[in-house]
C-alpha cells in the first residue's frame, strides 16, 4: 500500500512539473516580451531589444527580478532576430533549435519524454563561457596587457584579480559577491582584472595561480593571494591590507604642528582630511597611495577629544568631511576642498549679466570650503546635460549647480537650482541660503550622477592627434611583439616573412634586369657626334625609333668566350643581341658608325649590342652562315680565296632562346664577291692591301663605314619582325 501511494505521488509530481513546463512555454511570447507586433521589422526588433536591455540589465537595475527579465529579453531577441527561428515560432508556437552542439546540450536536460524537458535557463547555471556573465569580459587580462599596463599601474593603485575557467562550479558560486565588490571598489579607484586560465595559461602560471577560482592582489608589482571566505567585507579588508601602513598619519591636536612643519624636510605639500569616522576611509588611503610621491597625507578624527582646537582654528564644518592643503604656512591652508559651485552658461563675445553676477558673488564669498567655476555649456554639452534637467525652462539659459565629489571615478552628489540663473538678487539669496544649509545638512545634495570627462578645448589639431594616435598604436604593436608568446605571434611573423620574401625577390629581379633601366640622361649633342663620326646624329622621329634613348651613349660589349654564355646562350626570352662583325683594322671606324646607326634603338629594353672579332672567331661565323645559304653561299669546290672572304660590316641579330638569327649584309657585298671571283685567275703571288679584309684587286674606294649606311632601316624591319629568320639546331662553341 505504501509503495502504491509512493508511485502515485511520483506520477502526480511528474504530471505537475509537465503542466508547469507547458504553461511556462505557452506563456512565453517573444513579441510580447519585446513589446513589438508580429509584423515588426528587424530594425524595430533591434531597437526595442537595446532599449529593454539597457533598462533591465542586472548591473544597472537592482530589481530582484531584473536578471530573469533580462534573460527573457535576450531569449526573445535570439528568436526574433533569426528569421528561421522566427518563422518556426510563428508556425508552431515555439522556436525550433538547429542541429549540432546546441541541440545535444539541451538533450541532456530532456527527461521522461521528447516533449518534456527542463531548459538550461531553468537552472540558472552558466557553466561555460557562452552563458558566463558579460561583466568579466570587460576586465579580461592578457599577458602583454598585464606586463605593459597592469604592473606599471600597480605602483599607483592596487589591483584585485580573479582567476577563473570554464566548468568551474566554485567560480559560479562566488560570482554574485564578486560583482558586488567590483562595483564598489572600482568606483573607489581599485583596478580590476580577470584571467581566464583556459585561454591565458601563461599568465595564470606567471601569477602563481594553479587552481580556480583564485583571487589575488597586485601592488607595486608584487602578487598577494586572498585566503579567506569570499564575502564583501573580507575582500574589502584584503584590498586595504595591500596598502602600506604608513600612508596616512593620524593627526591630533598634539602632533599637528609637527606634521604640518614636515614640509621643510620632505619638500612636499601636506593634506589633512577632517571626518567623523574613527577609521581612515579607504578612498582617502587609495588617494594617498596614488599621490604618495608628491603629497603627505594626514587624517583628523573629529570625534576624538581635543580635536575641537584644530576645527576651530581652521574653521572646519564638523558636519561634513573637509580636506585642507598646506604648503609653507601651517596657520593658513593653501586650499580647502569641499564644495564646488558650477555656473553652466553659453559662451558669448562679451560678459553677460548672469556671468557678471556669478563672478561678483564668488568674489564676495567668505567660505573657504567653496570653490566657484564656470563651464561653457556649448563646449561641454555632455557635462552640462548631466547636471541641468531637460526641459524648456533651461533652454538657452544659464544654470547653477552645487556638487560634491564622492570618488575618483567621477561620481558626485549635487543640487541644481530649480530656476535658471539670471543674476538677480533673489538668485544670489537662494544660492547663499543653500550654501549655509550645507554646513549643517549635507543631505541637501540629494541628486547623484557620474560626470563625464571634460572635452579638451585646447586639444591639438586633427593632424597632430592623428600623429599621436599613430605613435601610440606603433608603440602598442612593438610591445605586443616583445611580450606576446610565440604561438600568438606566429600568424604575424608569417605575414612579415612573406612580405620580406616578396620584397627580396623583387629586388633580386631588378638587380639582374637589363642595365637600360638606369636613370635617364640626355643624348649627346649633334656637334659631338660630328666630331666623332663626321656625320650628324639621326633625328628622334616615329619612323626611326620605338623608344627615346635613356643614355647618352651606346653600350657595346665584345663577344668572347667569357661573355658568350650570358650574352647569347642564356639570353632571356624575348631579348636579342645585335652583333657587329669587324676586324682589328676596321674596328674603330665600324664601331663609330655602328653606334650612330643603332643609337635611336637603345631605348628598347630587349636589345643588346656586341661586336665579334673576325680575326679570332672566323670559324664560328662561317658555321652560322652555312644556315643562311642565300646570304653566304658555300662554293662547291675549294676556293683559295674563301678563307679571305671579307665579312666586316656584317650584322647578326641573335635570339639565344629560340635559336635563330637575322642577317644584315652590307650594300656592296655582292659587287665585292664578284670582284673577288674575278681575281681568282690572277697570279698566286697576289699581294694583300693595307688590311686583311681588303684585297689589292681594287675593290672600290668607298670608305669602310659606308657598309653600315642602311643599318638603321634594317633595324626598323628587325623590330617590325619582317626579316627572314635562320634557325640553327644549337649554338656552337666560341673558341
Amino acid at each position: 500500500m505504501e509503495v502504491k501511494k509512493l508511485s502515485i505521488s511520483w506520477q502526480f509530481l511528474i504530471v505537475l512539473v509537465l503542466i508547469l513546463q507547458i504553461l511556462s512555454a505557452l506563456d512565453f511570447d517573444p513579441y510580447r516580451v519585446l513589446g513589438v507586433s508580429r509584423t515588426a521589422s528587424q530594425a524595430d526588433i533591434k531597437k526595442a531589444y537595446k532599449k529593454l536591455a539597457r533598462e533591465w540589465h542586472p548591473d544597472k537595475n537592482k530589481d530582484p527580478g531584473a536578471e530573469d527579465k533580462f534573460i527573457q529579453i535576450s531569449k526573445a531577441y535570439e528568436i526574433l532576430s533569426n528569421e528561421e527561428k522566427r518563422s518556426y515560432y510563428d508556425h508552431y508556437g515555439h522556436a525550433g533549435e538547429s542541429q549540432g552542439y546546441q541541440k545535444q546540450r539541451e538533450y541532456r536536460f530532456r527527461h521522461f519524454h521528447e516533449n518534456f524537458y527542463f531548459d538550461e535557463s531553468f537552472f540558472h547555471f552558466p557553466f561555460n563561457s557562452e552563458r558566463r556573465d558579460a561583466t568579466d569580459e570587460k576586465y579580461l587580462l592578457y599577458f602583454s596587457h598585464y606586463v605593459n599596463e597592469v604592473v606599471p599601474d600597480s605602483f599607483r593603485k592596487p589591483y584585485l584579480v580573479k582567476i577563473t575557467s570554464d566548468w568551474c562550479f566554485s567560480c559560479i558560486h562566488i560570482e554574485p559577491v564578486w560583482k558586488e565588490v567590483v562595483q564598489e571598489l572600482e568606483g573607489l579607484g581599485v583596478g580590476i582584472g580577470v584571467v581566464h586560465a583556459g585561454y591565458e595559461r601563461r599568465l595564470a602560471h606567471h601569477l602563481g595561480a594553479h587552481s580556480t577560482p583564485s583571487i589575488l592582489g597586485i601592488i607595486n608589482g608584487k602578487v598577494s593571494f586572498f585566503h579567506n571566505a569570499v564575502v564583501r567585507e573580507n575582500l574589502r579588508q584584503f584590498v586595504e591590507s595591500l596598502l602600506p601602513g604608513n600612508l596616512v598619519e593620524k593627526v591630533t591636536n598634539k602632533n599637528y604642528v609637527r606634521f604640518l612643519s614636515g614640509w621643510q624636510q620632505e619638500n612636499k605639500p601636506h593634506v589633512l582630511l577632517f571626518d567623523q569616522t574613527p577609521v581612515v576611509p579607504l578612498l582617502y588611503k587609495l588617494t594617498a597611495f596614488a599621490y604618495k610621491d608628491y603629497l603627505s597625507f594626514g587624517y583628523v578624527y573629529m570625534g576624538l577629544r581635543g580635536s575641537e582646537e584644530m576645527t576651530r582654528q581652521y574653521n572646519i564644518n564638523s558636519n561634513t568631511p573637509t580636506i585642507l592643503v598646506f604648503k609653507e604656512h601651517i596657520n593658513k591652508p593653501a586650499d580647502v576642498i569641499q564644495y564646488c559651485v558650477v555656473l553652466l552658461t553659453a559662451e558669448a563675445t562679451k560678459l553677460s549679466k548672469p556671468f557678471e553676477a556669478f563672478l561678483s558673488f564668488a568674489l564676495a564669498n567668505t567660505q573657504d570650503t567653496v570653490r566657484f567655476v564656470h563651464v561653457y555649456s556649448n563646449r561641454q554639452h555632455e557635462f552640462a546635460s548631466t547636471l541641468i534637467p531637460d526641459g524648456e525652462a533651461f533652454q538657452g539659459k544659464s544654470g547653477v549647480s552645487i556638487l560634491e565629489r564622492r570618488n575618483t571615478a567621477g561620481r558626485v552628489v549635487y543640487k541644481t537650482l530649480e530656476d535658471p540663473w539670471t543674476g538677480s538678487e533673489s538668485d544670489k539669496f537662494i544660492l547663499l541660503s543653500y550654501l549655509d544649509q550645507l554646513r549643517k545638512d549635507p543631505a541637501l545634495l540629494s541628486s547623484e550622477a557620474v560626470l563625464p570627462d571634460l572635452t579638451d578645448e585646447l586639444a591639438p589639431v586633427f593632424f597632430l592627434r592623428w600623429l599621436y594616435s599613430a605613435a601610440d598604436y606603433i608603440s602598442d604593436c612593438w610591445d605586443n611583439i616583445l611580450y606576446n608568446n610565440w604561438r600568438e605571434m606566429m600568424p604575424l611573423l608569417s605575414l612579415i616573412f612573406s612580405a620580406l620574401f616578396v620584397l627580396f625577390g623583387t629586388v633580386m629581379v631588378q638587380a639582374f634586369s637589363d642595365a637600360s633601366d638606369e636613370r635617364e640622361s640626355s643624348p649627346p649633342d649633334k656637334e659631338d657626334a660630328r666630331e666623332k663620326a663626321g656625320k650628324a646624329e639621326p633625328s628622334f622621329t616615329k619612323e626611326n625609333t620605338s623608344k627615346i634613348p635613356k643614355k647618352g651613349f651606346v653600350e657595346v660589349t665584345e663577344l668572347t668566350d667569357v661573355t658568350y654564355t650570358s650574352n647569347l646562350v642564356r639570353l632571356r626570352p624575348g631579348h636579342m643581341n645585335v652583333v657587329l662583325i669587324l676586324s682589328n683594322s676596321t674596328k674603330n671606324i665600324l664601331l663609330q658608325k655602328f653606334a650612330l646607326e643603332v643609337y635611336t634603338f637603345t631605348g628598347s629594353n630587349c636589345l643588346h649590342f656586341s661586336f665579334l672579332s673576325l680575326d679570332k672567331h672566323r670559324e664560328w661565323l662561317e658555321y652560322l652562315l652555312e644556315f643562311a645559304q642565300d646570304a653566304a653561299p658555300i662554293p662547291n669546290q675549294y676556293d683559295k680565296h674563301f678563307m679571305e672572304r671579307d665579312y666586316t660590316g656584317y650584322v647578326l641579330a641573335l635570339n639565344g632562346h629560340k635559336k635563330y638569327f637575322c642577317l644584315f649584309k652590307p650594300q656592296k657585298t655582292v659587287e665585292e664577291e664578284e670582284a673577288l671571283g674575278s681575281c681568282s685567275n690572277l697570279d698566286s703571288s697576289l699581294q694583300l692591301g693595307e688590311s686583311r679584309g681588303k684585297s689589292s684587286c681594287g675593290l672600290g674606294s668607298r670608305p669602310i663605314k659606308e657598309k653600315l649606311s642602311k643599318l638603321s632601316l634594317w633595324m626598323e624591319r628587325l623590330l617590325e619582325g619582317s626579316l627572314q629568320r635562320f634557325y640553327i639546331p644549337s649554338w656552337p662553341e666560341l673558341d
